[in-house]
């Protein structure tokens, strides 16, 4: 959901050349990302109400993310939103976008929203974001990855995570198979600490590699092999 916060971001607080120098402050290490996301948010004055509905009526689903959903449901494959973003956001635009409330196979673990000094959330500036944890993320998603990488065999699922921006640093080196979309900062902070990592444009691609995986055609190791050797000769160009 962090292409929903960056749109929100851009649309209705201090713009994207702004939003761009706190990413970057956070991937040069100048600056956290807890604080980097809050003074982002911070900017947006619109009341809580009226962002939700601006959002449901300008963001769309990659449509093969649908698809992927309607598969996952299909073959017990649980999906964990794992959102620097806050959960009753994403929550009506998944209902909106979906067109109903998600199937119980997909979780939302993320952020809430609170009252800013006791004013309504639907007023001028009445809202603000209520972090999942104390971490310098605000929520650090690893937290939420390492308890399954580090159950026995037999019982550990195979970890899978897509992500795109500087909220998902953290849980970059957590996973079995990190996919990274082309051209965001992802890709520019697994290149710089070499974390291998699996290009995508779209969901149309994931679905493919984690449809291979799930029916043996291809191994989690060789795909993540695969986009170890991209990292190295450098053929994961953002």
């Amino acid at each position: 959901m962090s292409l929903t916060l960056g749109h929100k971001i851009d649309n209705l607080g201090y713009g994207r050349a702004k939003r761009r120098q706190g990413n970057e402050a956070v991937l040069e290490g100048t600056m956290s990302f807890r604080d980097a996301f809050r003074d982002m948010l911070d900017s947006i004055k619109t009341p809580y109400n009226e962002c939700i509905e601006y959002l449901k009526k300008n963001m769309k689903l990659d449509p093969y993310f649908v698809e992927f959903y309607k598969w996952s449901k299909e073959n017990n494959v649980p999906i964990v939103v794992l959102s620097s973003g806050m959960i009753p956001v994403i929550s009506a635009l998944f209902e909106t976008l979906l067109g109903g409330e998600p199937d119980d196979h997909l979780y939302i673990v993320a952020n809430q929203v609170e009252s800013r000094d006791g004013k309504d959330i639907n007023s001028e500036g009445g809202w603000q974001i209520k972090y999942h944890d104390d971490s310098h993320f605000g929520h650090d998603k690893s937290l939420e990855i390492k308890p399954y990488a580090a159950l026995p065999d037999g019982v550990r699922p195979t970890l899978l995570y897509a992500g795109d921006g500087v909220s998902d640093l953290s849980a970059a080196a957590e996973t079995d198979l990190l996919f990274a979309k082309k051209g965001k900062d992802l890709v520019t902070f697994c290149e710089r600490e070499k974390i291998p990592f699996t290009l995508f444009e779209s969901w149309e691609s994931i679905l493919a590699t984690t449809k291979d995986i799930l029916g043996g055609k291809v191994s989690v190791k060789e795909v993540a092999q695969d986009g170890l050797t991209a990292v190295h000769e450098g053929a994961n160009k953002n």
